[in-house]
């Protein structure tokens, strides 16, 4: 069953949120990227954020869905802050001057999320709940908190070899996906800590990751 948006979405911003908001947050994105948001319980997300009042998604966003939507918001909120920063610096300078520059804001951008307190698992939450609620995740945005990267596809346009509209069109496509599931990807990795994971942890890896990306890009059109 589609879960269905909540009025009572919870719009303050992650800094100022209490505690145990805070920590329902980064509870329930844990569980969401591992099991999905129909995989999990109200009780499970109180459970693992240490509450003992089973009522605290109740009380802290209103219900499980609003506190996803919550989650989505921030997240978004932040990488369409961080890349509308990042391009208003390349234009005041002139650029972006090529089609990696573009890559590196867009990757970047979903970086390192914990650091301002975005849960460290929300590449992965984005991921999984596009692929099994896209319509609820959608719907949450609203075409909200896209301009940084509507703004990135425009500078593309510019910048990508001459390429039929609809051909551009299924390489920004792909484009979004391979970001998201490498974002995703590193993020599971680097959530385990049994072990040290050098490749993920490399910024030769992320450089790498950002060549395969801008010949995703550049590609010859295939004329066949």
């Amino acid at each position: 069953m589609a879960p269905k948006l909540d009025p009572r979405i919870d719009f303050t911003p992650p800094a100022l949120r209490s505690e145990a908001a805070r920590h329902l947050l980064q509870a329930a994105c844990r569980l969401f990227a591992a099991r999905g948001l129909d995989g999990v319980t109200v009780r499970e997300i109180a459970d693992a954020a240490g509450q003992k009042n089973h009522g605290a998604v109740a009380y802290h966003f209103g219900s499980k869905e609003a506190l996803a939507q919550a989650l989505v918001i921030d997240g978004a909120a932040l990488i369409d802050a961080r890349r509308n920063a990042w391009l208003d610096t390349m234009e005041a300078s002139g650029g972006p001057a090529d089609v990696r520059a573009v890559v590196e804001v867009l990757i970047q951008a979903g970086l390192d999320l914990d650091a301002a307190g975005v849960p460290a698992d929300y590449n992965r939450f984005i991921v999984l709940l596009g692929m099994t609620h896209r319509q609820f995740f959608m719907d949450t945005l609203a075409g909200r908190w896209t301009r940084g990267y509507q703004r990135c596809l425009a500078h593309l346009r510019v910048l990508m070899p001459p390429l039929p509209a609809a051909s551009q069109n299924q390489r920004f496509v792909f484009l979004g996906a391979y970001l998201g599931a490498v974002l995703a990807a590193r993020d599971a990795e680097l959530a385990d800590t049994s072990r040290a994971h050098p490749t993920w942890r490399a910024s030769s890896t992320l450089a790498h990751f950002a060549s395969t990306m801008t010949a995703l890009l550049q590609a010859p059109a295939d004329t066949a």
